[in-house]
């Protein structure tokens, strides 16, 4: 269906006295140089990453560049810093053509620009440094979190106001999605980024074991749903029809997509969490909205394919058509797989295994990369008044780039299913078949496959590179380009017809408020029940708070990034009590800031691993892990040996906790540090039985301290109910 914009059909009119303005690409190509560069930059940090598991001496026994470090610095590069500059290179560019007016405030686009840049560069300085809160996805600081509130809603008034200001009354489905993706990445950021300070970098999350991961996972997996999908989806709706010069296939479609998709995708967060400590409610709420979510999904997939209906020749000849048709077909095999992901049955085997991983990758390569590639070879020629340097360089980018997904995701998937069917093998006599060491020595050539096919993804973004480089130096960028446009006729109705969406689509504040309200109301119901409601949660008494001592050895757990490799949450499947002790229970996390419950066990589970072995078994697995686990894998962490533990900020630790509400007795603060020291005198004594000799300050023994502390007060509640 083609909708013919108001000003359109005004400029037809002689009569009318058209405006001249300027679009501001300037703004679009920093964006665009951003995009590549950072793309690069992160595709290098998760190839990095990946050769790490297939030789553990790649990380160098260094803290910075350890795998633990490394990984979450991968991830925030390529979502935050090559998705989110794509995001904005595309906004930025479609927008104002679509309502037909320059950006509201060339100072707010620069400040929006530098001001990114800058989270970006914080970010990798900071994680590489060890300073994360340990979540997924959402692992920065509390001062930059400030600094993204800040950028963000610069980027906010800098769209509103051209919106405002257009001079185009209809609001075409692209600015939808601009907008929804403006207003629910805001309110996703604020509730997830609560946290408390308690020094000038390092914070505690305000929420505690089943809520923080239920917040967590609600932040989560609505980071994909709207950084890296509703954004890309109206980039998808403007660049597509674009680049094809067709009308989009179904204006009435894109309604439904946009209306379900953002009204069902806020619900799904709790499907990363079947089988955990979550309440079975929220579970199964997560299940059914997830396989509803297939409906609007494959609805906005069709749309951008039969955009091309009748043009597949021109797909065959257009490089850029023939990236946009394989990321929007990764889109639509991505938003059947996540569905299929949530069911139970499914999940059971998929969870924490790297069918996950192939999952994810399916989405990030194929969906955001390749669309994100094709918006590159469309727009820098068209800023630049040029043509693209190389078309067969750009469809050598392409193949390669397509043979790198599926080397990288079919060992993936295959190592997946090897890992969930070994983990649950038991022999004839009812023993597990197979000890956790072997399903990790297994996947070593997968980790390998799946590194040479992120080396020809990294060669074919190398490619392209070179390729835009030579396009720009070929040409001369038109920074201010000249368009005209007729003035906004506010009752003005195209053809004479109105339809009832009209009335939200020319209201972009009204927009903005409805997404809010439809957006808000799953994760509101989900959330509510959940703090409220003291039964989802049930206490344990003998759980009892982290002593001090144990409090720095999980700080220092978490700075080290563990949590990328080991879970901490047993699910109640016969495989896992047998491998790992009895299953996990709410009430074993209410003192955990944040939850430490896991996404991927490269790694055993530690859940039940205090006392399984003596503190000096500990010590030489820090030291070096294949001296105790031959075959392992992880790295080793040799400079927790002479780091000495920061005690001169245990007080303000303690007192963040008690303001969390542990209970920790009132004055606790003043006499943790001797605490601390109490304990890991014995620590000390006992590593001396096995002739280790250890300071008592080093962050090792805080370290073997929290270790030998996870699961104990499970066991004592166990060993205190078979005696009574």
């Amino acid at each position: 269906m083609s909708i013919i914009s108001q000003s359109a059909q005004l400029e037809r009119d002689p009569s009318v006295q058209l405006d001249k303005f300027y679009y501001d690409n300037k703004i679009v190509k920093m964006f665009a140089y951003a995009t590549i560069f950072w793309g690069i930059v992160g595709m290098l940090a998760g190839l990095f990453a990946a050769f790490q598991l297939v030789f553990p001496q790649l990380n160098m026994s260094m803290a910075a560049t350890s795998f633990g470090r490394v990984r979450p610095v991968h991830t925030n590069a390529v979502i935050f810093a090559f998705v989110g500059n794509g995001i904005f290179m595309g906004v930025y560019y479609s927008l104002q053509r679509l309502v037909k007016a320059r950006m509201f405030s060339d100072l707010l686009s620069k400040l929006h620009f530098w001001g990114w840049q800058t989270i970006i560069v914080s970010a990798a300085i900071t994680l590489l440094a060890g300073y994360t809160t340990g979540k997924e996805y959402a692992e920065l600081e509390w001062p930059i979190d400030i600094l993204i509130t800040l950028v963000w809603v610069v980027f906010g008034l800098n769209m509103f106001g051209t919106i405002i200001k257009r001079r185009e009354r209809h609001l075409y489905v692209a600015v939808w999605f601009y907008i929804a993706t403006w207003v629910t990445v805001a309110m996703l950021h604020i509730v997830n980024s609560m946290e408390l300070p308690y020094s000038w970098i390092k914070s505690y999350s305000w929420y505690a074991g089943v809520q923080d991961a239920l917040v967590q996972w609600w932040y989560g997996h609505n980071a994909v749903a709207f950084f890296l999908t509703t954004p890309y989806l109206g980039l998808m709706y403007y660049f597509l029809p674009k680049a094809a010069n067709r009308p989009v296939y179904s204006y009435k479609l894109s309604i439904i997509h946009f209306w379900a998709l953002i009204f069902l995708y806020i619900w799904a967060g709790p499907h990363h969490l079947l089988y955990t400590a979550l309440p079975d409610w929220a579970q199964s709420l997560g299940t059914v909205f997830s396989i509803m979510l297939i409906a609007p999904s494959w609805g906005g997939m069709l749309n951008g394919l039969l955009t091309l209906r009748g043009a597949w020749d021109k797909v065959r000849e257009d490089v850029v058509l023939k990236f946009m048709v394989v990321a929007v077909t990764a889109y639509g095999m991505a938003t059947f797989e996540g569905p299929m992901l949530s069911l139970k049955s499914v999940n059971a085997i998929s969870h924490f295994t790297d069918w996950t991983i192939a999952h994810v990758h399916v989405g990030a390569l194929g969906w955001n990369g390749f669309l994100t590639f094709g918006v590159l070879y469309w727009l820098i020629p068209r800023i630049f008044r040029t043509n693209l340097y190389s078309q067969k360089l750009a469809n050598w980018h392409f193949w390669i780039g397509t043979l790198g997904i599926i080397f990288y995701v079919v060992p993936m998937y295959w190592a997946g299913f090897m890992q969930s069917l070994a983990w649950k093998e038991f022999t004839p006599e009812g023993q597990l078949k197979y000890q956790f060491i072997e399903t990790v020595q297994q996947m070593r050539p997968f980790y390998a496959m799946r590194g040479i096919g992120g080396t020809l993804y990294l060669i074919g973004a190398l490619m392209m590179g070179y390729n835009l480089f030579k396009t720009v130096r070929s040409g001369k960028a038109v920074n201010d380009e000249a368009a005209e446009a007729a003035p906004l006729a506010k009752n003005y109705v195209p053809d004479g017809k109105y339809h009832w969406h009209r009335v939200i689509e020319r209201r972009p504040i009204q927009m903005l408020v409805f997404s809010l309200i439809v957006v808000g109301i799953g994760g509101l119901i989900e959330m509510i029940p959940t703090f409220m409601v003291k039964s989802n949660i049930p206490t344990i008494s003998s759980v009892k708070p982290y002593t001090p001592l144990e409090l720095q050895g999980r700080d220092i757990y978490i700075r080290e990034g563990c949590y990328n490799c080991h879970s901490q949450m047993i699910r109640p499947f016969r495989s896992e009590v047998a491998r790992y002790g009895e299953y996990s229970k709410a009430g074993e996390f209410v003192y955990d800031h944040p939850f430490q419950w896991g996404s991927k066990r490269t790694g055993p589970d530690l859940a039940r691993e205090g006392g399984k072995y003596p503190d000096s078994w500990h010590f030489n697995h820090m030291y070096e892990p294949t001296s105790m686990s031959p075959g392992s894998i992880m790295p080793n962490y040799v400079w927790l040996f002479d780091n000495t533990i920061d005690t001169a900020i245990t007080p303000a630790k303690i007192r963040a906790m008690q303001t969390l509400g542990v209970p920790y007795p009132a004055g606790f603060d003043q006499q943790a540090n001797a605490d601390l020291f109490k304990q890991a005198d014995g620590i000390v004594a006992n590593l001396a039985k096995d002739n280790i000799k250890v300071k008592n300050n080093k962050e090792i023994v805080a370290v073997i301290a929290y270790l030998q502390r996870l699961g104990k007060d499970i066991k004592l509640e166990q060993k205190t109910a078979s005696n009574n």
